[in-house]
């Protein structure tokens, strides 16, 4: 090949993919996860009452360790204060959506608001990650 001849990979176009766009869904997807065993470690804890009942006590624990896990994956790409609201959010309100259904709970409307409210939190801290702004760094000399 000439030097007048391009290769045909230097005109190929490529599809933006979250690898080369910039946007991270693999650290978010961890944080999901984290975010649905949380939910699971909430339960099984109220289900456990105070660690007496064995099953429910022992959901505890695995939840607690995969919650943990997934959580620490994310937080390798995503900032601390970010990645904890957004895991504490999904918890909190998993955890108040699911009481009802397995606990003698009640999801009142104003507690369906404040969740509500959570969740659009939630939703605005991921699309304010979405767009970082750092500042600079000095040079230092």
């Amino acid at each position: 090949m000439n030097a007048t001849t391009a290769s045909p990979a230097a005109h190929a176009s490529v599809a933006p993919t979250p690898a080369n766009t910039g946007k991270k869904a693999g650290p978010w997807l961890m944080l999901l996860l984290a975010g649905v065993f949380e939910i699971g470690y909430a339960l099984s804890v109220a289900g456990s009452a105070g660690f007496t009942v064995l099953a429910w006590s022992a959901s505890a624990i695995v939840f607690f360790l995969l919650t943990l896990f997934f959580l620490s994956v994310a937080l390798k790409a995503i900032d601390v204060g970010i990645g904890y609201a957004v895991w504490a959010g999904i918890g909190a309100v998993g955890a108040a959506l699911l009481g009802p259904v397995f606990f003698d709970e009640v999801l009142t409307p104003l507690r369906a608001f404040w969740l509500a409210v959570i969740i659009g939190g939630v939703v605005w801290l991921k699309l304010s990650d979405s767009v970082k702004v750092r500042n600079p760094r000095p040079a230092t000399a």
